[in-house]
This record gives C-alpha cells, sequence and structure tokens, in this order.
C-alpha cells in the first residue's frame, strides 16, 4: 500500500517539476522481447524520469538497474528502489561473493524484464558529454543476442536536479528516444560500444529544443 502510494507521487512529482517531454522513435507496444533501454546519466533521478516517461503497462515490466552501493545504503532506500521501482541493483565495487556482477541483470532479463541501463557506470559530473561505456552493455548483448537496446538522451535533468540543491528546479527536461536495435551476433566488444556510443551521441544533436 505505502509503496503503491510513493510510486503515484513521485510519478506525478517527476512529471510535474520537469514537464518532462518524449520524442523521437519509440514504440510503446507490448513486447515479447526484453529491451535496453539506455541513457546517459548526470543524476541520481535519470532512472526515476525515464521511468516515469514510460506508459503504465511498460512500467510494469521495466526495472530500473541501480547502484548497490548508494541504493542498498539505507533502510529507506533500499524500500524506495525494491518495493517502489522493482529494481535491480548490481554491486559497482566489484564484491559480489565470486559471481559477475551482472548475474542479477542476467536473472531480470531471464524472466523477460525490460531493464533501464546506465553503460557509463557512473554519473557523469565532467564537461565531456559522456564517459567512456563500461563493459556491461556488451555482455548484455552476448548473454542474451535477442535483447532489443534502445537509446535514450535525457537532457537538462542534471540541471533540475543540481548537486548540492535540498529542492529540483523547475526546468523543462526532454527525453529523446532513437531507433531500436539488436547486436549482430559475433559483434566484438570494441564495435557493440562504439555503435551504442554512438547511437547515442547522435540523439544529442536531435533533441528538440
Amino acid at each position: 500500500m505505502l509503496a503503491t502510494l510513493l510510486r503515484s507521487l513521485i510519478l506525478g512529482l517527476a512529471k510535474f517539476i520537469t514537464g518532462a517531454r518524449a520524442h523521437g522513435e519509440f514504440s510503446f507496444e507490448q513486447n515479447s522481447k526484453p529491451t535496453l533501454y539506455y541513457a546517459n546519466h548526470t543524476s541520481h533521478g535519470d532512472f526515476v524520469l525515464l521511468w516515469a516517461t514510460l506508459p503504465a503497462h511498460i512500467r510494469q515490466q521495466t526495472r530500473p538497474v541501480a547502484g548497490a552501493d548508494y541504493w542498498g545504503k539505507t533502510p529507506l532506500r533500499r524500500f524506495i528502489i525494491h518495493q517502489v521501482f522493482n529494481g535491480v541493483l548490481i554491486a559497482r565495487d566489484g564484491n559480489t561473493s565470486g559471481d559477475s556482477p551482472l548475474t542479477p541483470l542476467f536473472d531480470a532479463l531471464n524472466q523477460g524484464d525490460s531493464l533501464i541501463f546506465f553503460p557509463e557506470g557512473t554519473r557523469n559530473l565532467t564537461d565531456a558529454d559522456l564517459l567512456p561505456f563500461k563493459s556491461g552493455l556488451f555482455y548484455l548483448t552476448q548473454q542474451h543476442p535477442s535483447l532489443i537496446l534502445q537509446p535514450v538522451w535525457i537532457t537538462n535533468l542534471n540541471r533540475a536536479m543540481p548537486k548540492g540543491y535540498p529542492l529540483p528546479l523547475p526546468l523543462l527536461c526532454t527525453l529523446n528516444f532513437g531507433p531500436r536495435f539488436c547486436v549482430a551476433p559475433k559483434t566484438n566488444k570494441a564495435a557493440t560500444i562504439e555503435f551504442a556510443t554512438t547511437a547515442l551521441t547522435a540523439l544529442q544533436q536531435d533533441t528538440p529544443t
């Protein structure tokens, strides 16, 4: 009950404060194949905004991937990420008791869930458009060759939620969805990362103002 109320409250606030608008090439029809919505990462609110933009029937089968070092730190954060968002935690420090840190993501995809994923691995607090992608995206496509990838460029959320400010600022945020694609079998890591990076950065130029 509490989780449902919080979910509705966060959804409403995210849309109201940011005026979030989705643009580009997206189809929100029910899909039998899991989709990896991957995006640039500049704020803790990135996955909330992307999740809020999806229609309800897609949100129900889409889980945000979040760092266990942050979201697993306190009981409140654990409640929010697990009960409110049904998120998947990933150990970014490599402390996984011998298992691959991507195992929880593999399990989620095996269950038919889609994921919200940030391939940079951490928030980009630099002046660069993107940090170099980690290898996680490549290994997800290797483990699940039929995985659909959809790049999403998020604009202005880092300005609407600047570090050190207690409250978000009322700035319009946009999410530009790019064409979906699958990675061809036997594509190597360098080529996969390069193609995925190019597909995402191209959306920055196409984002409406």
